[in-house]
């Protein structure tokens, strides 16, 4: 036997869709705002992941222009009808409204990693779908929203038959399973076959700390299904676990018959303000049994995520994953771009090799044109730095390092110019506003590194002067780039990366080099 650790998939890596084809696993989480649209890791013993690349062609048009923070991709589910790799998932374009304005793709593929067939558009009635292959016919789940006055945003979970050519639904949405308006409210449905059941897994409760995953079965795909009374897997009730949120969940068996659910957790830090999670939801996975009465259970009995959990060894050493993409972008993970992917009019690397080229696009609060290059934080210790060499002339070009949650959220601190001389300018930014809060002057024409620590949810910045770093302000408040801030619903994670920014005609460019993110 091993033992995985989780989070198996560290940082923002949310929802995640398990599958198992042969003797690999694979992987598929939410990008909201993001680009790489779906990132899709793989593991042939459930203990060591990789990045294996993402649904290319994801979006209609390549872009998410105009789509606020947390929206875009949700939720997307994996399956593999025997042939050929399956996604279906929604894309998001308005949240905290009574209508989910979304539409429902779905695209197929030989690969995971690559070749995804152009999105077909299908009828679907809320986000969070998952698509279900059985005995030749295919089956779309779904969420019902009432978006009516009065009516249940979460208002059951709908079953519609597709035809596997078309994609055409076969009839109208059947409602299979639906909770009292007083009830946790139930989504993310994933349904599986087995011993003349049909199993219906469900997220439960949001995506906060109240959340979980629920069971419930029918003889009968259309149901009616019975609920278990016990959550599957919920932290709901021990706020001192080290996995909170825990739920969103999908069941896998392994080739010697073993059970696995995949799901998402969080790990908070303790603050003033309560626990947050700044490196967002992510993904891990637990041991499951089959009790006397064949409803599934954790292995270690209860409902309470583990952090260790024994997998048996893998088999079949000889045998070959799909290939990873190689059609990824000059830019490609880990570096992840808001709402479009990078491209050589704002991301250049040819230009000065050994350096990236940014042109400053639009400012640190635009839901269109920024020029931002990311990657994901995955510790809740780490550092990072950059050198930036540019030429500000006016307060209205700036560039530097960011540590990013979204256009309401972050830190930076950006080389610009600053009451007739150049300088590092340190910005927080929270749903209150944006401040100053240092200023830093340094020689004009000179190359700069800045950098920045992260230790818990604290973070200090600073620049390098020869061998010795020198703060530039004092300590901020790296919570406030988390899920839990802010007083919204917000589902990503905290990044570090590069940005630069023109707000008069998007000319200014900066470069930058030895971009290091240690954790």
């Amino acid at each position: 036997m091993r033992v995985l650790r989780n989070p198996v998939i560290r940082g923002f890596a949310p929802d995640p869709s398990l599958i198992r084809v042969g003797e690999w696993y694979y992987v598929a989480t939410s990008s909201f705002e993001w680009f790489p649209t779906i990132p899709i890791h793989r593991s042939r013993d459930l203990v060591s992941w990789e990045y294996a690349g993402h649904v290319r062609g994801a979006v209609p048009g390549g872009s998410l222009n105009g789509v606020p923070d947390s929206g875009g991709i949700w939720a997307p589910a994996l399956s593999w009808d025997g042939e050929r790799f399956w996604v279906v998932y929604a894309i998001v374009r308005s949240v905290m409204t009574p209508y989910f304005n979304l539409e429902v793709y779905v695209s197929t593929a030989a690969s995971p990693g690559g070749g995804w067939s152009t999105p077909r558009r299908v009828s679907g009635t809320g986000f969070d779908p998952s698509l279900f292959h059985h005995d030749g016919r295919l089956w779309l789940l779904n969420l019902r929203n009432d978006h009516r006055p009065g009516g249940n945003r979460f208002d059951g979970i709908v079953l519609t038959e597709l035809d596997r050519d078309t994609l055409a639904p076969l009839g109208p949405p059947r409602l299979i399973l639906r909770r009292d308006p007083g009830d946790r409210l139930i989504e993310g449905p994933k349904l599986l076959f087995r011993d003349g059941w049909f199993y219906l897994v469900l997220a439960e409760g949001g995506t906060g700390f109240e959340h979980g995953v629920l069971v419930a079965r029918s003889r009968d795909i259309a149901g009616p299904y019975e609920l278990h009374d016990k959550p599957l897997l919920t932290s709901r009730d021990d706020p001192t676990l080290a996995l909170q949120k825990a739920g969103h969940g999908e069941l896998v068996q392994t080739p010697d018959g073993n059970w696995f659910l995949g799901h998402l957790a969080s790990r908070p830090v303790r603050t003033v303000h309560g626990p947050r999670c700044m490196l967002g939801r992510e993904t891990a996975i637990q041991a499951i049994l089959w009790d006397a009465d064949g409803w599934p259970r954790l292995r270690q009995g209860g409902w309470h995520a583990a952090v260790d959990v024994e997998v048996p060894e893998a088999v079949g050493a000889d045998s070959q994953p799909s290939a990873i993409d190689t059609a990824e972008p000059d830019l490609a993970w880990p570096w992840s771009t808001l709402r479009g992917y990078p491209d050589a009019s704002w991301a250049d690397t040819t230009s000065r090799p050994g350096w990236i080229r940014l042109r400053g696009r639009h400012g640190p609060e635009s839901l269109w044109d920024q020029s931002l290059l990311a990657q994901r934080i995955t510790e809740h210790q780490a550092g990072v730095e950059a050198t930036v060499d540019a030429q500000p002339t006016t307060f209205t070009q700036a560039a530097g390092l960011v540590l990013w949650y979204n256009t309401e959220a972050y830190l930076s601190l950006d080389l610009t110019w600053h009451e007739g001389r150049t300088a590092l300018v340190l910005t927080a930014r929270n749903p209150d506003g944006a401040r100053v809060e240092a200023v830093h002057a340094v020689p004009p024409g000179e190359p700069v590194t800045a950098g920045a620590t992260i230790d818990g949810a604290a973070a200090r910045f600073w620049t390098r002067d020869g061998d010795r770093e020198v703060p530039v302000g004092g300590t901020l408040d790296f919570s406030d780039l988390s899920d839990d801030a802010g007083g919204k619903l917000r589902f990503t994670g905290a990044f570090a990366g590069i940005r630069a920014h023109d707000l008069v005609d998007g000319t200014f460019t900066a470069d930058f080099r030895g971009f290091r993110l240690r954790t």
